[in-house]
């Protein structure tokens, strides 16, 4: 079998995609239909689908994707009970009276936000409610006031606990155990979400400080993008009364990781009490609160889900229609070795961030290239977090980035949308620079799973 029927299988989901069909519907629904064609023709084994129940009952019972409505429901609850409102308001008084300061404010907290929620449309909305008039009253630059704070929100894609690395890491497990199985090893060696947590760490501060060290630079060539604001000073109190609550939670959540204390499943299930005790401490949780919680948690969950239940689908009969053997065989031609092959792959995944979701992204192509890839001797962890960052771009480019959407939403009508699609290209060239640096330097991702054990 030549392939050429899992390509087409490929550009169909894609181009159904863009006309705006629901995801999972459209890939597992496609596949199917597309296998049924190849079972009439004889192009297709009948008996792949018996794997189907199998794959769905694992997708059910995996303990690793409990993470996912553990660590939504603890940033819901962070995001509704205004905890990380008061943290934002806060911080931009202790920074805001200096150039660039109201910039690094909410870089500050989207960093604390990121590793808190991990939500990018609750942290992009919650500072664009707040923070963007703020900073367009204290004449900041609309371009630059908008790039800070799409860039900022979509750190919750690499800072951890991130449900984009839940998710990335379930699937590059599957994609390495599969590897091994094709190169005839057979161990219960894995990698494992804790792996990419703790591996996403250094990139992740990296990226803080660049966003940081480029707001200040901005302010201090050019004061007038990013003046000074006329507001009131916060005290130490307020700072600590705002800043303590989300730090602990961050310590004990990642902290319990990090010294191997629970697993990242583990460690979502304190955090989500965590972030309910705050509430409670706090007094700003009820009964329509809790309820309106469980009910977004739910929604994003079951997404998720039936997102992944469809893209097993369509993984299935992509492999049964030839299409991993021919990627397999286009990567091999290609010059540079497996380095080479990796380069196509980001390129491709840089690209299909402009038109598709990190979710669709993470499910659909990572699956299909990534056994192939670690086959290839390319190192598991180094390759999820080069693709975690490559799939935080998705966030910001134009014309579909999230964030550009999530911001649009809440910001008011005198900010034209060209202001905030030029203001993140910065960013992008950061995020651009921090992968670049992280493919010529492997350690920056690998060191510290080599010396930490979760």
């Amino acid at each position: 079998m030549d392939g050429s029927i899992a390509l087409l299988l490929f550009g169909a989901i894609c181009a159904l995609l863009l006309f705006g069909f629901p995801v999972a519907l459209t890939l597992g629904g496609t596949a199917l239909l597309f296998a049924a064609v190849g079972i009439i023709t004889h192009t297709f084994d009948a008996n792949l689908l018996a794997a189907i129940p199998a794959r769905v009952f694992g997708i059910m019972t995996n303990e690793t994707l409990i993470a996912v409505p553990l660590f939504v429901m603890m940033g819901v609850i962070l995001e509704k009970s205004k905890i990380a409102e008061d943290l934002l308001v806060t911080m931009s008084k202790a920074f805001g009276r200096h150039p660039g300061g109201l910039g690094l404010s909410v870089v500050f907290v989207g960093m604390l936000l990121a590793a808190s929620t991990g939500i990018v449309g609750a942290t992009v909305v919650t500072m664009g409610l707040l923070s963007l008039p703020s900073m367009l009253k204290a004449k900041y630059s609309p371009s630059l006031a908008a790039g800070t704070i799409c860039a900022t929100g979509t750190l919750g894609q690499i800072i951890p606990p991130s449900i984009a690395l839940v998710l990335l890491g379930d699937v590059m497990s599957n994609a390495y155990q599969r590897a091994q199985l094709n190169m005839g090893i057979f161990n219960t060696k894995t990698v494992s979400v804790g792996d990419l947590f703790i591996a996403a760490i250094g990139p992740g501060v990296l990226l803080v400080f660049a966003y940081a060290a480029y707001i200040f630079l901005r302010a201090r060539i050019n004061p007038e993008v990013a003046p000074a604001a006329d507001i009131e000073p916060a005290s130490v109190a307020e700072v600590l009364q705002s800043l303590l609550p989300p730090l602990v939670l961050i310590g004990i959540v990642l902290g319990s990781i990090l010294v191997g204390a629970a697993t990242p499943t583990e460690a979502a299930g304190v955090g989500a009490i965590g972030a309910l005790i705050l509430a409670l401490l706090k007094q700003r949780i009820d009964k329509a609160l809790l309820q309106d919680t469980l009910h977004q948690t739910l929604n994003v969950t079951a997404m998720v889900f039936l997102i992944l239940v469809g893209a097993t689908l369509f993984s299935l009969v992509f492999r049964g229609f030839g299409g991993e053997e021919l990627i397999q065989s286009a990567f091999e031609s290609l010059p540079g070795g497996a380095f080479g092959a990796v380069f196509v792959v980001m390129l491709v995944i840089f690209l299909l961030g402009f038109i598709l979701d990190f979710i669709e992204i993470t499910f659909v192509v990572v699956p299909i290239v990534g056994p192939i890839l670690l086959m290839m001797g390319i190192d598991p962890i180094w390759l999820g977090i080069m693709i975690a960052i490559n799939l935080q771009t998705s966030f910001l480019t134009p014309p579909f980035g999230f964030a550009l959407f999530y911001l649009r939403g809440v910001a008011p009508s005198s900010l034209a949308t060209g202001a905030i699609y030029r203001g993140v290209i910065p960013f992008i060239m950061i995020q651009l620079a921090v992968l670049a640096l992280l493919w010529a330097w492997p350690p920056l991702a690998t060191y510290l799973p080599s010396v930490v054990s979760p």
